[in-house]
């Protein structure tokens, strides 16, 4: 078993992030459902751990995270952090915070693709991580709340960055200073989101998604996340070279000789990321 499986395995047996691996799809699940699942200073170490032990698992192709209960992610802890203990309480704690190693950050360099499947609300910092998700399918019964400036903060955890390079800058200006509260379907329209399900298929859709994603080449799959990752912040000049670059390696890999083999032959190939 692989240290990542081991650190999966630890992290598994506490109650405030659950993981699990099945057939190359890792789910990630916050739960904490009794408080909405917002995020404690616990469950934002754990979901790092979960997310960094994904991304360096060869077994792991796509990577869903969602939420137990009636809600994604209801935001930051605000009872914890009114007593002084949690993220955003003050203190010595908040002066001491890493943000280069706490979700949004890790979410970004991920290699590995990312689904968020929203069950319920995500508001403030719930909203924030699922949009660093590569791809989001909502429930039906589900809701974006950009809540930040009617708290008093801004969208702390990537909002500023993601939201005007998915939205352009007219939305995402009206989104973020209005504090609007989107349905599961106006997410869509936004372009927020790819698709709207019932809420009992949510993660039956998410898994069938995942299993798409993980049964192509992971190398492949990766240099391509890589290379748009690449790509936000470069000239088209400098960028195709590097992919040129990036594509190499792929050239000479088993995969794509199976992938060459397995069109020829008229078969599913059978990638092994190597």
């Amino acid at each position: 078993m692989s240290e990542a499986h081991d650190l999966a395995g630890r992290k598994a047996a506490e109650d405030e992030v659950l993981y699990d691996v099945t057939d190359g799809v890792a789910t990630i699940t916050l739960n904490a459902p009794e408080r909405m699942n917002t995020i404690s200073r616990l469950m934002l170490g754990q979901l790092t751990d979960l997310l960094v032990a994904a991304d360096e698992d060869k077994d792991v192709r796509c990577v869903i995270l969602t939420g137990a209960g009636r809600a994604f992610c209801a935001g930051l802890n605000l009872e914890e952090a009114r007593a002084g203990k949690g993220i955003g309480g003050g203190g010595e704690a908040s002066a001491t915070l890493d943000l280069r190693n706490t979700p949004p950050t890790v979410m970004h360099a991920m290699d590995t693709p990312t689904i968020c499947a929203i069950n319920g609300g995500a508001a403030g910092y719930g909203m924030d991580t699922a949009l660093g998700c590569d791809i989001r399918l909502m429930a039906d019964t589900s809701k974006m709340a950009a809540a930040f400036t009617k708290r008093g903060i801004v969208p702390e955890s990537g909002g500023t960055w993601l939201l005007p390079r998915m939205l352009g800058w007219e939305k995402a200006s009206e989104l973020i200073f209005t504090g609007r509260t989107l349905s599961a379907q106006e997410c869509v329209e936004w372009g927020l989101a790819a698709r709207v399900v019932p809420a009992a298929d949510l993660m039956t859709e998410a898994r069938a998604m995942a299993r798409e994603i993980a049964d192509n080449a992971p190398l492949a799959v990766q240099a391509s996340k890589r290379m748009m990752r690449m790509g936000l912040n470069e000239t088209f000049s400098d960028h195709v070279h590097h992919v040129y670059l990036q594509l190499l390696p792929l050239l000479r890999s088993k995969d794509m000789k199976e992938g060459m083999m397995a069109f020829l032959e008229k078969r599913k190939p059978d990638f092994k990321g190597e």
